[in-house]
C-alpha cells in the first residue's frame, strides 16, 4: 500500500540535507515502485520544446522517452494541465502503449502554481487500479518535487 506521508517525510529530509532534485526524483520513483499494482513508475519532465522527457523509471523500458505535449495521456495531461486517472487504456484514443499487458494509467503533475515542471506517471496491469486516494497521495508527493525544482529554478535565475 502507498503510503505517502512517509515517502514526503523523506524527501524533506533529503531537501533538508542539501540533495538536489535529481536525487529527489529517484527516491520518489524508488518508494512509489512498491506498490504491487504499479507495473511501471516513472517521472517525465518538461522540457523547453514542448516534450516530456522521461528522467527516471522502474519498470520494463520504453520507447516513450520524449513524448510531445498532447500526445498520449501524458502529453494530453500537460496540455489539458490536469491530472488524468484513465481507468481502461484500451478506450483511449491516442494512447502510447508501452506494454500490451497495461490496462490502467495514472498521470500527476509536477506543478508549483502555474508552472508545471512535469509529471509522475504509473500504470497498471489492472482495469481501474487507481483510487482517488491514490491520486492524493501522488498530488502530496507531486508538490514535494515541485518544491524542490521550484526552488532549484529560482537559484539558476
Amino acid at each position: 500500500m502507498l503510503d505517502a506521508g512517509k515517502i514526503i517525510t523523506e524527501l524533506q529530509v533529503m531537501r533538508d540535507d542539501g540533495h538536489l532534485s535529481d536525487a529527489l526524483l529517484r527516491k520518489a520513483v524508488r518508494s512509489l515502485s512498491v506498490d504491487e499494482r504499479f507495473e511501471w513508475t516513472g517521472v517525465y519532465l518538461l522540457g523547453a520544446e514542448n516534450e516530456l522527457w522521461l528522467h527516471n523509471y522502474i519498470g520494463e523500458p520504453t520507447e516513450h522517452a520524449k513524448i510531445p505535449v498532447g500526445t498520449g495521456v501524458c502529453g494530453r495531461a500537460v496540455a489539458e494541465r490536469r491530472n488524468l486517472n484513465i481507468k481502461d487504456v484500451s478506450k483511449e484514443e491516442n494512447y502510447l502503449a508501452c506494454s500490451p499487458d497495461i490496462q490502467s494509467e495514472l498521470v500527476v503533475l509536477i506543478r508549483a502554481g502555474d508552472d508545471i515542471f512535469g509529471q509522475i506517471d504509473i500504470d497498471s496491469e489492472q482495469k481501474a487500479a487507481f483510487t482517488d486516494d491514490d491520486e492524493i497521495a501522488l498530488i502530496g508527493i507531486a508538490d514535494k518535487l515541485a518544491e524542490q525544482l521550484a526552488a532549484e529554478k529560482r537559484e539558476a535565475s
